[in-house]
Parts: structure tokens; sequence; C-alpha cells
């Protein structure tokens, strides 16, 4: 059956691919039948296929019953790409939507849950700070809900701003995210020893600037942290003992029990199932005053390290995909009933070339030591595609000094080669369709 199905498929491209380019509708049409072919053909070759990798499909997604909710490819094509995003939403009688703005002190992990939440990687992530300079957008559609997550820039102070010379967008963007939202998702990294036992004073600021708006705290990176106790702790301190305006008393258990739970299981994802592990010593509804807007008042923030009004409690590893999916599924679950902001096709409303950007520069940071990749800038020659229908992307790397540029083009042209190679293997899981990535390196005149 398989066989058959592909060889015709393959017909049908054929008959397509012949149209004429002119007509963004037929291109996308190609697109959207190209897609069908590789699902397919990952289907027939198995789920350990080389295809799979491609796609980005895990083994938990190879299935019939979920190949519908793998994403779509985002079109490289920028008139397509357009298309889509002022496309009237093709939503159903009964459309649901929830905006999540994603705040939390640099590094935190705020990229990375966001591609792991949309299931493919459209932001751009690295170890080193102020890798997300704007504020972007990603779209999660199941069934009748759809989930748009604005996806922004670490909290920054404005000396550090004015300190480091970043844009000033990382003081607004989050701020802006705010406006527009129906629920704050709190990110903590914990296993920064020096930061996790109290939340961002930025972040303080914002949650008590719009205490109007539900949120959540999310506790990122529970795989490093190897007494599992320590969570119930952090957990404690961060909400102040209060979690949905209920009073929780929560208590270590002794070390011992401690190691015996941290060898059957990883933390548990959600506070509900926390409590399975700890003594609850008190469990009552409380009320807890608003913190007023005044400058004294947020003078007096300074001394906070929790906040009280979390709506709930996440553990998850986002780099691992742990748990990642219970917390898709509680946030599907408080989608509202309300119009989609997007097409069902659409999965980020950057532009292609604001994706293959970001995913350049985050190779740049990657491999280059300190300031040298935050000096880079990158000018696209050329976008076009090739006479196989793959993707070719010529772009040349600006660089202040000379010996910028030999640590950029390597021993032999080593890193430059290796840089595009690796970026041209993220944007294939981005647009499905092979990608050439070409970079070449100049000194600013």
């Amino acid at each position: 059956m398989w066989p058959s199905m592909l060889c015709s498929l393959r017909v049908c491209s054929k008959i397509i691919f012949g149209t004429s380019r002119t007509s963004v509708h037929s291109s996308l049409l190609k697109r959207r039948l190209t897609q069908t072919v590789k699902v397919l053909a990952c289907c027939v070759h198995g789920k350990d296929s080389a295809i799979k990798h491609l796609l980005g499909v895990n083994e938990e997604t190879t299935s019939s019953d979920h190949l519908c909710q793998h994403p779509p490819a985002v079109s490289y094509n920028q008139a397509e790409h357009d298309s889509l995003l002022i496309h009237r939403p093709d939503q159903p009688a009964n459309a649901k939507i929830l905006r999540i703005a994603i705040i939390g002190s640099p590094n935190a992990g705020k990229s990375t849950l966001s591609n792991q939440l949309l299931g493919r990687k459209v932001f751009p992530v690295s170890k080193k700070v102020h890798t997300t300079r704007c504020q972007a957008q990603g779209v999660i559609t199941e069934g009748e809900t759809q989930l748009v997550l604005l996806d922004t820039p670490g909290m920054v102070t404005t000396s550090k701003v004015k300190r480091h010379n970043l844009e000033k967008s990382l003081l607004h963007d989050p701020w802006q995210s705010m406006k527009s939202a129906d629920l704050v998702l709190v990110l903590l990294d914990v296993s920064d020893h020096w930061t996790r036992s109290s939340l961002n004073f930025e972040v303080l600021k914002c949650l008590s600037q719009f205490q109007n708006i539900p949120s959540i705290l999310v506790l990122n990176k529970v795989d490093l942290i190897k007494q599992k106790g320590i969570l119930l702790d952090l957990t404690n301190q961060l909400t102040e003992g209060t979690v949905n305006s209920k009073k929780a008393l929560i208590k270590s258990l002794p070390r011992a029990s401690q190691g015996q739970h941290a060898k059957s299981n990883m933390a548990s994802s959600h506070l509900s199932q926390i409590q399975d592990e700890t003594c609850i010593t008190e469990s009552h509804q409380v009320t807890t005053a608003p913190i007023a807007e005044s400058n004294q008042d947020i003078q007096d923030l300074k001394g906070k390290k929790g906040w009280p009004h979390f709506q709930d409690v996440f553990m998850l590893s986002a780099v691992n995909g742990d748990e990642v999916q219970t917390l898709k599924r509680y946030l599907l679950s408080l989608a509202k009933p309300g119009e989609w902001e997007y097409h069902s096709d659409v999965v980020t409303s950057q532009s292609p070339q604001e994706i293959c950007n970001n995913i350049i520069r985050e190779k740049l940071l990657e491999y280059l030591p300190q300031e040298v990749p935050y000096n880079v800038t990158q000018v696209t020659d050329l976008w076009e595609e090739g006479p196989g229908g793959e993707l070719v992307i010529l772009q040349t790397l600006l660089v202040q000094k000379e010996n910028h540029a030999k640590l950029l083009i390597g021993a032999g042209g080593q890193m430059i080669k290796r840089i595009a190679l690796e970026a041209g293997q993220d944007l294939m899981n981005v647009f499905l369709c092979e990608v050439r990535v070409r970079l070449s390196v100049k000194v600013k005149k």
C-alpha cells in the first residue's frame, strides 16, 4: 500500500512542480505535497530512518495517530510566508486561544522550552546570554485550540543594557509581551546555584505590575539536580508557600527517602504530584493582599524572593524534553473561547531570513569567544531556490578586526565550514527542504 501511495504522490508532485511559480497558492501546495511525501517516507522506512531526524519526528510521533499533530514547515519563500500571516485564520466554529508570555532571567531556557513546545526549532539557543534579542512569536495549533508563545529576551536592568551596549528592545519587549498575554510563564534555571533561590527582581516587578494576569512557575533544568529534595525547598521559597491561593507548608523528606525517590523517579512535574513526596502540615485557603504599584512598594520588592500568586508550579528539563508534554497539555486546557490570531499553517511570526540570521548567530555565539560574536554583522547576498529545489543562502559576515576574522575562519577554514554546515542542518528542520549555506568573512572598513 505504502509504495503505491508514494508512487502516486511522486506523479502528482511532478505535475505540480511543473506549473507556473507565479502563484503563491500553487507554490504552497507544492510544498505541502513535498512534506507529505517526506512524512510517508518516514513511515515506510521506519522510526530509525535518517529522514526522521530531518523532520524532527521523535518515536512517539511516528505513529499514524500523531502525524497530523506534527508542526508544518516554515515557508522559505517570503511571499508565501507573508500570505499566511495576513491570511484569515482557518479557525473552527468552537475556536479557543491562549497567549502565553514566557519571561525569566537571561539563559533560563526560554527559547529551548518554546522550541520543545512547538516541536520545531525556530528560536536560537546557545549557552551565552542574550541569544534572543527581540520578541518573537511561536504558534501551536492543535484541534480547536491555538497557543501563541511570546518568546521574550531575558529580563535585564537599564544599567546592564548601557554597560554591555545591548539593544533597548531587551528592556521593553518583555513588558510589551505582558500587555497582550492571557498567562505569564515564569521560567527559572534551578541549576544556577547563585540565582535559583529567588526570582529575578525585574520578573518580580513585571508580576507586580500585571497581577491581573494569571501566572505559573516553571522550574527548568531539574535533571541537573541530584538531590531532588532541593526542588521542594525552592518551590516553598519561590512561591512563599502559597500556590493557587492555598497555603501549604512543605517539609522535605528525610535524606534517605529523597535518595530512594531520586533513583526511581525524576522530580514530579506538577505541584499536585509534589505533594505526594512531601509532608503537608497545613493546607487552607488564604487571601493575599495585592502588591500596590507605588514607588515605595516597588522598593519593597527588593526584599522579596518569591511570589505568592502563582496558580501552578511545574518541574521539567526543556533541553531533554522531560515533562514538556505535561506542560503543553496543561496550557491547552487553559485556552478560552476566542478567535485565532494565525492560520493553522503558521509556526512563527518571524520571517524566513530572520530565522536564518538567528540560527547563524546562534552558531557564532556557540563557537566564538567572549565579545566577538556580538560584534558580527550579517549581510545576506543571495537567497534563492536552486535547480534541484534546494534553498541556497549566501551570507557575508562582517567583523571589526583582522584577528576576529581569523578566529571566525579557523585553521584551514574549518570553523566557518562547521558553522555553515550546522546552520544548514538546523534550517533543513525548519523549512523541510535541502538547504545549502555558504558563508564568507570580511573585515569592516
